[in-house]
C-alpha cells in the first residue's frame, strides 16, 4: 500500500525535488504552498497552507486526512531564510521568521500527531539545516531558528517512540535553489559600520547556493530515510566540507573553531 506523504512548501527547490522524487517512487504525494493556484507545473497535488496560521494548518491536514484516511510521513520542510547582522535585523523580522522555521513545524506536528498515534505509526522528518549547527556571522536568526529545531526533534523522538512513531532531522547544506532570492536581508545603511563585511559576506552566501549540488539530493536521501526502520537522530545532506564543518565544531576547542569560521569568512 502506497504511504500517504505531505511535504509543506513544496512548490519549488527542495520541497518541489523531494515531492517529485518520491512520486516517481509510487508514493502518494501532497504537497503545499501559499498560493497553490499560481503553481502550474506540479507532479502533485498542492493544498494551500501557511504554517503561520493554525486554521490554514487544520485545513490543510484534514483535507489530506479525509482524501487518503492518514498521513504516514510528514516532511516539515517549509522555511525562509534570513541574513544580516542582529543588530540591524528588525525585531519582528525575527519573530517573523522563527513562525515559520520553528513554530510552523511544531504547529504542522501537533496537527499530524494524533492521527499517526491513533494508527500507531507514522514519520516525522524535519528539514533543518547545517547552518542550525553553528552560529555563523550574518546568519544568527537562521542558525539559532533551524538549531533550535534539531533540538525539539530530539526530544520529541523520545516522547513518541511509545507510539512507534519515528522523528528525524535532516539537515541540508548549500543546494542550487531559489533560496537565496527568497531571502529577508536586513536593510542596511551606506554607513552602517558592518556593510562592508556584511556586503562580502552575502555575496560568498549566494555564490554558494549557485554552485551547489543538485537539491534530488535531498529527495534521495528522504527516500532513504523512509524506508529504513529505526531512521538515525540526525542526517545531514551536502558537500563534504560543509558536513565536515560539524565534526571539526565537535572536536575543536570553541575559540579554535571560533578562529577558522572568522578567517573563512574574511572577518
Amino acid at each position: 500500500m502506497s504511504k500517504i506523504i505531505l511535504i509543506t512548501g513544496a512548490s519549488s527547490g527542495i520541497g518541489k525535488a523531494i515531492g517529485e522524487y518520491l512520486y516517481h517512487k509510487g508514493y502518494t504525494v501532497y504537497g503545499t504552498s501559499r498560493q497553490p493556484e499560481k503553481i502550474v507545473n506540479s507532479m502533485f497535488p498542492l493544498l494551500a497552507l501557511d504554517v503561520r496560521d493554525q486554521d490554514s494548518i487544520r485545513r490543510c491536514v484534514d483535507e489530506v486526512i479525509r482524501i487518503s484516511g492518514r498521513i504516514d510521513v510528514l516532511v516539515n520542510n517549509a522555511g525562509v531564510g534570513i541574513t544580516g547582522p542582529l543588530e540591524e535585523i528588525p525585531s519582528a523580522e525575527i519573530k517573523a521568521n522563527f513562525e515559520t522555521n520553528l513554530f510552523g513545524p511544531i504547529e504542522m506536528m501537533k496537527a499530524v500527531l494524533p492521527h499517526m498515534r491513533a494508527k500507531k505509526s507514522g514519520l516525522v522528518i524535519n528539514v533543518t539545516s547545517i547552518a542550525g549547527y553553528m552560529g555563523l556571522p550574518y546568519r544568527s536568526v537562521y542558525s539559532a531558528s533551524k538549531g533550535a529545531l534539531e533540538l525539539i526533534t530530539e526530544a520529541l523522538r523520545m516522547e513518541v517512540k511509545p507510539f512507534n512513531i519515528q522523528i528525524t532531522n535532516v539537515a541540508p547544506g548549500d543546494f542550487a535553489t531559489n533560496i537565496a532570492a527568497g531571502r529577508y536581508h536586513a536593510p542596511l545603511s551606506p554607513a552602517s559600520d558592518y556593510a562592508k563585511t556584511y556586503e562580502m559576506i552575502l555575496a560568498e552566501m549566494n555564490a554558494h547556493v549557485d554552485s551547489g549540488s543538485s537539491p534530488v539530493q535531498m529527495g534521495e536521501a528522504i527516500y532513504r530515510i523512509i524506508n529504513t526502520p529505526q531512521p538515525k537522530i540526525h542526517y545531514k545532506v551536502g558537500a563534504f566540507m560543509q558536513k565536515f564543518s560539524i565534526v571539526l565544531k565537535r572536536v575543536l576547542p570553541d575559540k579554535v573553531y571560533e578562529r577558522m569560521l572568522m578567517k573563512h569568512y574574511k572577518l
